[in-house]
C-alpha cells in the first residue's frame, strides 16, 4: 500500500468523505467561501481533512438540488485546490466522486480539463 491519496467529493451533498474521515458531513469549499464572503479568503488547511489511511478529504459543495449549477462548484473547488498546492503534495491517485445523474453537460466539463 503506502500510496497517497486524495478524495475529491464533487456531490453538492457533500457526502463522498464521510465515511473516510468517520463523521458527518465535511464542510464544503462553497459553504466556507460562503461565509469567509470569497474563496481567497480560505486556507488550504480549512477545507483540507485528513482520513483512514492518511486519505486527504475535501469536498467541492454546490447548491442546494434544483437551485443552481453544481458545476461551477465544482470549477471553483478545483481552481481553488490548484491555486493552494494541494495536488503539488506527490499524490498517487486523485479521486473525483462526481454526480451519476448529470443532466446537463457543465458539471463534467472541469474535470476534463
Amino acid at each position: 500500500m503506502g500510496k497517497k491519496v486524495m478524495i475529491v467529493g464533487c456531490d453538492p451533498k457533500a457526502d463522498s468523505t464521510r465515511l473516510i474521515l468517520h463523521s458527518k458531513a465535511q464542510n464544503t469549499i462553497m459553504e466556507m467561501a460562503a461565509e469567509a464572503g470569497t474563496v481567497e479568503d480560505l486556507e488550504l488547511e480549512d477545507v483540507l481533512k485528513t482520513g483512514y489511511g492518511d486519505i486527504k478529504c475535501v469536498e467541492s459543495g454546490g447548491p442546494e438540488p434544483g437551485v443552481g449549477c453544481a458545476g461551477r462548484g465544482v470549477i471553483t473547488a478545483i481552481n481553488f485546490l490548484e491555486e493552494e498546492g494541494a495536488y503539488e503534495d506527490d499524490l498517487d491517485f486523485v479521486f473525483y466522486d462526481v454526480l451519476g445523474d448529470v443532466v446537463c453537460g457543465g458539471f463534467a466539463m472541469p474535470i476534463r480539463e
